[in-house]
């Protein structure tokens, strides 16, 4: 029951902050791409972008990891590499990305307690990655529109999976918008429009609209 005498303007502790996030993007590649049915695979690229963008925006830091690039699976996504000139990413044989210490030692140096994780293909790098996270205590939410897996069957299976142990899903925009949260933040504001007009389809749109009939700040 509510306790009224103690009920606050105050937002939830779970809802993301860019102060303790860190983003983790894994096997934005070709070879992955490939695979991927459960979605169309431009959607999916879009949805990475922008979510990378935000994450710019907002300066939470951004682990950037590979598997098997040269052998097989190919580079990381262009629009990613030309987003992150100067980070190498981190080139791995395991599945789950959690396996290697290397990158568990790149998200455990940025001092975050909630991870932003996205990848392909959702049933095994996404899956067993966000698992061994929480397992170990961290919060972890998926942008599931940023990832993709080889059916839809399997993509909507490992969500349900993460689910049930306390991975949230969500959305590239939903996360944008939960590190936003203010309008009145506006040091953040036109950095945030800008990627909205970029990435968010029909939203993006209306602010394009909003922008150029009426000559104001729109939201």
């Amino acid at each position: 029951m509510v306790n009224i005498a103690s009920v606050r303007a105050d937002p939830a502790k779970t809802l993301l902050s860019p102060d303790d996030s860190v983003v983790l993007l894994v096997d934005h590649q070709p070879q992955m791409f490939f695979g991927t049915t459960s979605a169309d695979r431009a959607d999916i690229i879009n949805a990475t972008v922008g979510l990378a963008k935000a994450a710019r925006v907002f300066d939470v830091p951004v682990v950037l990891t590979t598997v098997a690039s040269k052998t097989f699976s190919g580079p990381l996504l262009p629009p990613l590499a030309e987003l992150f000139p100067d980070t190498q990413p981190i080139d791995r044989t395991t599945m789950n990305c959690w396996e290697d210490p290397r990158v568990v030692e790149a998200v455990k140096a940025t001092g975050r307690s909630r991870i932003v994780l996205a990848g392909l293909w959702t049933e095994v790098c996404v899956a067993l990655a966000s698992l061994s996270a929480v397992d170990q205590g961290y919060a972890v939410y998926v942008p599931t529109d940023a990832c993709g897996g080889v059916s839809v069957e399997a993509h909507q299976n490992a969500v349900k999976r993460m689910v049930q142990h306390g991975i949230v899903p969500v959305t590239w925009l939903t996360t944008l918008l939960e590190w936003q949260r203010d309008w009145g933040r506006t040091e953040t504001y036109d950095a945030v429009m800008e990627v909205v007009e970029a990435h968010a389809g029909a939203y993006g749109l209306g602010v394009v609209y909003a922008h150029a009939m009426f000559d104001q700040t729109a939201r």
